[in-house]
């Protein structure tokens, strides 16, 4: 039987719309599927894989905005004409279900849930953009690792987990600073008792201290 292809906040009928109007297409690990300055006018639904919205200098120097997984998507920033505002690259291999911008506009107009999801979409986005330029602006890097880390722990089996796959590199790319500071900072939090590491998540085991 062949797996149903799932979209956040989007019902079943409402996902069969969506793939009549779409191309599906694979792309390999460490693939570009949008680079920055772009001028394209596509929607991606992640089928399956995992991807990265970064975005990334002259010398190589990023800052990871967001990972995606499936049921996710990207690109919707193209409702407003112009050029990609981040790049967007496959960590693992991906299947993207890729529509159009027309078929995009076309599918929003008869289908008005998925209109509002999408807003409240875009008002989280902007929520956190304000929350991260206030952590860049007001924290020193002790405080914006301990803010992400409990922005991204969720309550799993009375535990709080992050179970997003993120290298300590990855975190320093979020927050801004060197993959040492983090690696440093990590070893103090699991030396306290305040997180335990693994290699497929962090436990955060009791409220971490405010300041370093």
């Amino acid at each position: 039987m062949k797996t149903p292809i799932v979209i956040s906040d989007m019902t079943e009928p409402d996902v069969e719309d969506l793939m009549a109007l779409a191309t599906v297409r694979a792309f390999p690990r460490h693939a570009i599927i949008i680079s920055e300055g772009d001028d394209s006018d596509s929607v991606y639904f992640i089928i399956s894989g995992l991807v990265k919205v970064f975005l990334a200098d002259n010398d190589g120097n990023e800052v990871i905005m967001a990972t995606l997984k499936a049921g996710e998507y990207f690109g919707e920033m193209a409702l407003e004409p112009g050029f990609r505002s981040a790049s967007v690259m496959a960590i693992e291999p991906v299947s993207l279900a890729v529509v159009r911008m027309p078929d995009f506009r076309a599918f929003l107009r008869t289908h008005p849930d998925f209109v509002f999801s999408l807003l409240g979409k875009l008002i989280r986005r902007t929520r956190l953009v304000t929350r991260n330029l206030k952590g860049l602006a007001l924290l020193d890097v002790y405080g914006r690792l301990t803010q992400m880390l409990n922005d991204l722990a969720v309550n799993t089996g009375g535990k709080r987990l992050i179970v997003e796959p993120l290298t300590q590199q990855e975190m320093a790319s979020r927050i801004g600073c060197s993959r040492e500071m983090v690696s440093k900072i990590l070893k103090d939090l699991t030396a306290g008792g305040y997180v335990e590491l693994s290699r497929k998540s962090i436990e955060i085991k009791r409220a971490l201290p405010d300041s370093w």
